[in-house]
């Protein structure tokens, strides 16, 4: 026999504030992000007489990424680029992050005082303009007014100075240095909150049986942050890849000297907009902004499926 008379279960009402105050963002991400990324991806699939308004509109498929990986005017530039970026991102991923979390580590030890002082010292140069950033370098390593020979003097170290920015072998390194020395603030704060969030009674119960500062960190506390240590990874690979301003900043579109550090947001704007005696290709410049879009969505589904899923299942 059905029950009668049963109340019946009201209706949530939609939540439309949330909608309110998310649609300013949603509109301005789309005009700004979205549908660039999508035309841009649209562009490479066409000839070049479209980009420069003619008629003679064609669509070419894939036929763009074919040439940019395979042709001989395209593809060395292009792995070339490829394979500095990869440096690029190494450096920043040893380097910057393991003196982050370093530093992120003496900053949470309990003796330290002045912390506060030190964080801000710290994370000072990553609020700095990139433009400043390259300008006070280029001053500081050049071979002619700058302070660096003499700094090495001071130390009877003047013969190890060279004039790192102009040699194709130390250029890259050098530039990947500076952009670590700008942003290691961003690690070591993301380090610094994780490590601060480790309830203090963990740490205490490896003191009292006997655990040194090294195995305390080692075994207790970095075990905890490893999600933090992958999202950091992961921030570094896309911000790598994306790199351009510092690099363009010092050397210029043509990332010399002889092209040494040129990475891939040189290319792009290199190929697009074109320098000197060399034309703009917008859909080339397209198809070389597709690739980058296409290596970073790599990164990051390798670390979703290879890195995030471990972690979730170590966390359960």
């Amino acid at each position: 026999m059905a029950v009668t008379g049963a109340p019946k279960r009201k209706r949530k009402k939609f939540p439309t504030h949330i909608v309110v105050f998310l649609a300013p963002a949603v509109i301005v991400y789309s005009i700004f992000m979205i549908f660039p990324l999508l035309n841009s991806l649209r562009l490479s699939f066409y000839s070049p007489g479209e980009a420069f308004g003619a008629t003679n509109d064609v669509f070419v498929g894939l036929q763009n990424y074919v040439t940019l990986l395979t042709d001989d005017l395209w593809s060395d530039r292009f792995w070339a680029a490829l394979r500095h970026n990869f440096v690029f991102f190494l450096i920043h991923m040893v380097v910057q992050n393991s003196i982050g979390l370093f530093l992120a580590a003496l900053l949470t030890r309990r003796q330290l005082r002045g912390r506060g002082a030190y964080r801000t010292i710290l994370f000072a140069p990553t609020m700095l303009s990139v433009v400043i950033i390259g300008f006070a370098w280029q001053l500081i390593l050049s071979p002619l007014w700058g302070i660096a020979e003499g700094f090495l003097g001071f130390f009877g170290l003047e013969a190890l100075f060279r004039p790192w920015l102009g040699l194709e072998g130390p250029a890259l390194i050098t530039l990947s240095l500076i952009s670590v020395w700008q942003f290691v603030g961003i690690p070591m704060m993301l380090f610094y909150a994780a490590l601060l969030a480790i309830p203090h009674e963990l740490s205490e119960a490896a003191y009292v049986d006997g655990a040194t500062d090294w195995v305390v960190f080692w075994r207790v506390k970095f075990p905890l942050i490893l999600p933090v240590v992958g999202i950091v990874a992961i921030l570094t690979y896309v911000g790598n890849f994306n790199a351009f301003d510092l690099i363009y900043t010092i050397k210029g579109a043509p990332a010399g000297p002889n092209f040494s550090t040129d990475i891939m947001g040189t290319l792009f704007y290199r190929t697009f907009f074109g320098q000197q005696l060399q034309l703009g290709n917008p859909t080339m410049g397209a198809t070389v902004a597709g690739m980058m879009l296409l290596i970073i969505l790599t990164g990051v589904a390798l670390y979703l499926y290879g890195w995030q899923r471990r972690i979730a299942t170590y966390d359960i």
